[in-house]
């Protein structure tokens, strides 16, 4: 059985305050069905990424990077356009000094 999705952000956010980062609902989606976009930024170097979560062919739930940009803006509009499309879309926002995701399930960086 899955998590939904708010008490699954409540966790990735706690993961990230007992390791060391921050992290913030920057827009809440449906509660129970909702995709989720997690925005990070390393805040050593200022670089910041997006993961979306996919299904494999498997069934097995991964993150990718549906935007590999690195300019801020692009990952920004690319969320803009996420939440017309669907909106019940959450964006999650973790702010750590090495850049850490805090996601448990498979990251498909390509």
């Amino acid at each position: 059985m899955m998590l939904s999705t708010d008490i699954w952000v409540a966790a990735l956010i706690r993961r990230a305050e007992l390791g060391g980062g921050f992290g913030m609902v920057v827009r809440k989606g449906d509660a129970r069905a909702g995709s989720v976009l997690v925005k990070t930024l390393n805040l050593a170097d200022k670089s910041v990424r997006l993961y979306g979560e996919a299904t494999r062919g498997d069934g097995e739930r991964v993150w990718m990077r549906p935007a590999l940009s690195d300019q801020e803006s692009d990952l920004d509009r690319y969320i803009e356009r996420a939440i017309r499309i669907d909106p019940d879309v959450w964006v999650i926002e973790i702010e750590d000094k090495q850049g850490r995701h805090f996601l448990t399930e498979p990251v498909e960086e390509g």
